[in-house]
């Protein structure tokens, strides 16, 4: 299978690129290798690949029509999975513009490609943010998301009703993956447990926000991966049930899917912090500090959707994750 990722310098878009080759898959990779956190680790996850017969490195913005037109028509991907975008809640607040263009026009280009090319299935990451005020546990596919608490959410709900449309206009099948904050090896310098594990190693204070009282579904990278190589298998079809009187959120009567994709089992920030301390065998200094502007206090994956149409099963418990990341951060910065 020819496939197309966009994003294979990112956290996510390369342990999964890394699978679909293991596994015997073509890819072609695009990435920008923008420098919204540190090039070198994108080039160094882009290492683990790029020796990879299948391989194909394309860089390219998302947001570059003609060179999107020019990358489809030369390739031919029979899907792709879309997870370049402008990531992060607090940083859409300062530059909200780098959010339209990545995750606005960039999709736009890769629908548009998708729809040109006759691509068989498109998986795109979308963002447990899309739930913003929505304070039913746990979030459900099934729930309204129409009160983002933030452009990034509303950038990702864009996309939903952007794919929607197409699925609907061509039908095209999209399938729309809500992630819930993942973490692991090769994971985003600006997330919590990068952020976190640096600070404590070198003796800093972390900065806790909400008190460090608010709940994430925390998710591991090997059963996120896991979890789109099997929605990538699985072609969204209509719902048969889907009724206009009543329609569903997270279903259509287009070829057309939204799903969670979390651990179901959310922690709370201070027990979080308390496993990475017994990992990294030292006490962190905590400064603590109130809700951020964009932030949700909690997040919890209802992954019922997904185990029912892929069977997925998330495995990897808070201790192991973090053990493993842990034994990277050391590894990966040559520290004892």
């Amino acid at each position: 299978m020819r496939i197309m990722v966009t994003g294979t310098a990112g956290f996510i878009g390369n342990h999964l690129a890394l699978r679909l080759l293991e596994r015997g898959d073509e890819v072609i990779g695009i990435d920008n290798l923008n420098d919204y956190y540190d090039v070198n680790l994108k080039l160094d996850r882009l290492a683990r690949i790029n020796d990879y017969q299948g391989y194909t490195d394309v860089r390219l913005d998302l947001a570059d029509r003609a060179g999107m037109e020019a990358v489809f028509k030369k390739y031919q991907p029979q899907k792709v999975v879309n997870l370049a975008a402008q990531a992060g809640v607090r940083y859409s607040i300062e530059n909200p513009h780098a959010y339209m263009d990545s995750n606005i026009v960039g999709f736009m280009n890769v629908l548009e490609g998708c729809r040109h090319h006759g691509v068989e299935h498109l998986v795109y990451a979308s963002s447990s943010s899309v739930y913003g005020a929505n304070e039913s546990m746990p979030f459900s596919v099934h729930d309204n998301v129409d009160h983002p608490l933030s452009l990034y959410a509303a950038s990702k709900k864009a996309n939903e009703l952007m794919a929607h449309t197409y699925s609907n206009l061509y039908q095209l099948p999209t399938t729309g993956l809500r992630f819930f904050t993942v973490y692991g090896p090769w994971g985003r310098p600006d997330m919590a447990l990068f952020l976190f594990t640096k600070a404590i190693l070198n003796g800093e204070k972390i900065k806790v926000f909400n008190y460090g009282r608010h709940r994430r579904d925390f998710t591991y990278i090997d059963d996120i991966v896991e979890g789109v190589i099997r929605t990538l298998d699985h072609s969204a079809q209509p719902n048969p049930q889907w009724s206009g009187k009543a329609p569903d959120p997270g279903t259509s009567r287009a070829p057309w899917r939204v799903y969670n994709i979390g651990n179901q089992k959310p922690v709370e920030l201070l027990d979080y912090i308390h496993t990475l301390e017994k990992f990294l065998g030292r006490s962190a200094e905590k400064e603590l500090l109130p809700l951020q502007p964009g932030d949700v206090p909690d997040t919890y994956a209802d992954v019922e959707a997904l185990i029912a149409d892929v069977d997925y099963r998330p495995s990897t418990t808070i201790e192991q994750g973090i053990e493993r990341f842990v034994d990277w951060y050391r590894d990966y910065y040559q520290l004892n």
